[in-house]
């Protein structure tokens, strides 16, 4: 087996954080954060929003996976294009060391959409959440297999108090009891696996039955045809995370609007969840 990818990333995220908290400190960061007022609810409100195919539209230059998928990359006309198109809310990769993103990337972005943003990175301190408010972000990413159960639920409680909403990353179906018991309101299958970069679609229809019909169920990665997305929907997903696909074309706005015509209105299935054995 090679090196295991999401343990170099969050080690090397850590190594980051800390240089920056060395330049700004939590508590100024935080009294910065509280400056501004995430959309959170409006981010998960449009997640439901309609029987449309409801897409996070991502931003992204490059990834471990696929390496660089567009040169010249502009986040902020990228977003715009998802903008026109129809998405629900933007996606900005700001991780540095393993995707060349940064948060300056979200800020941007956050003043050229009215759409909602979320800051999609590795976070595992609760620096990153103030970072991701100061920033002007509505959401954060947080992946279970990166952080410890009481880590999620302190990150968790943090982004709340902070009105960030959280979408809540999980890959099997331990990680998803994890994520329910800590209290997560919108949950991401992740059909990559982020140790390997593996993907698998099968994975966010082995998990749908299991997320109650009160959360919200996003699928992520993997997903890159109009078939993919109707399937999906039916299958009882609310919202579609979608970025590589989208980046290796050379319009990504307009690759997104061919998909969402394509697919066109799709209402979802109520998600029935499987009764487990008390044997």
């Amino acid at each position: 087996m090679g090196p295991d990818l999401l343990e170099s990333i969050v080690a090397a995220t850590l190594h980051e954080v800390e240089a920056r908290q060395r330049r700004v400190t939590l508590r100024e960061l935080e009294s910065e954060a509280r400056k501004l007022k995430p959309g959170g609810s409006v981010f998960r409100g449009n997640l439901v929003s309609s029987d449309g195919i409801n897409v996070i539209a991502e931003c992204k230059g490059r990834s471990p996976s696929a390496g660089l998928l567009r040169a010249g990359y502009e986040p902020v006309a990228v977003a715009e294009g998802y903008a026109a198109a129809g998405a629900v809310a933007i996606s900005v990769l700001t991780e540095a060391a393993f995707f060349d993103g940064d948060l300056g990337d979200l800020m941007e972005v956050r003043a050229a959409v009215r759409l909602p943003v979320l800051r999609k990175d590795f976070i595992v301190t609760e620096y990153q959440l103030y970072e991701a408010q100061a920033a002007g972000a509505d959401a954060v990413l947080l992946i279970v297999a990166a952080l410890g159960p009481n880590e999620l639920k302190q990150c968790l409680g943090v982004a709340n108090a902070c009105g960030l909403a959280t979408l809540v990353e999980v890959h099997d179906q331990r990680e998803l009891d994890r994520a329910l018991g800590a209290g997560a309101e919108i949950i991401g299958v992740n059909n990559r696996n982020l140790r390997t970069l593996t993907v698998d679609l099968d994975v966010s229809y082995r998990l749908v039955e299991d997320i109650p019909e009160s959360m919200v169920a996003v699928a992520e990665s993997g997903i890159g045809r109009g078939e993919d997305l109707v399937k999906l929907r039916r299958a009882g997903y609310d919202a579609f995370l979608m970025g590589e696909a989208l980046m290796k074309e050379q319009s990504p706005g307009l690759a997104l609007k061919r998909l969402l015509t394509k697919a066109g209105s799709v209402s979802r299935s109520t998600r029935v969840r499987k009764l487990k054995s008390m044997g």
